[in-house]
């Protein structure tokens, strides 16, 4: 079956990772701690997928704002930052802390 059949009727090509897998590795993926096939999963599936890719769009946002405005941004903010990101992946409301 074609690829474009297979996303017509919900189908994914053999592979192929959904939002859930993605979300659970999407910060690694972004600090490049992930194996080469891996990567090139994710990489489809940010390109096929809105909303994941404006996730990631908005980590990296994040990041580069942060490395912007201060160079020295100390590691409990940096945790903060990926406890957050997680929290979103795994479908969570973000605390209000």
């Amino acid at each position: 079956m074609k690829e474009w059949t297979m996303k017509l009727f919900g189908r994914k090509p053999k592979g192929s990772m959904n939002c859930h897998q993605v979300g659970a590795v999407l910060q690694e993926f972004l600090d490049g701690d992930i194996d080469e096939e891996r990567a090139r999963r994710i990489e489809e599936h940010l390109e096929e997928c809105r909303r994941c890719g404006l996730e990631a769009e908005t980590y990296e946002r994040i990041k580069a704002t942060l490395a912007a405005q201060r160079p020295d941004v100390p590691e409990e903010s940096v945790e903060r930052l990926r406890e957050f990101g997680e929290r979103l992946a795994r479908g969570e409301e973000p605390s209000s802390q």
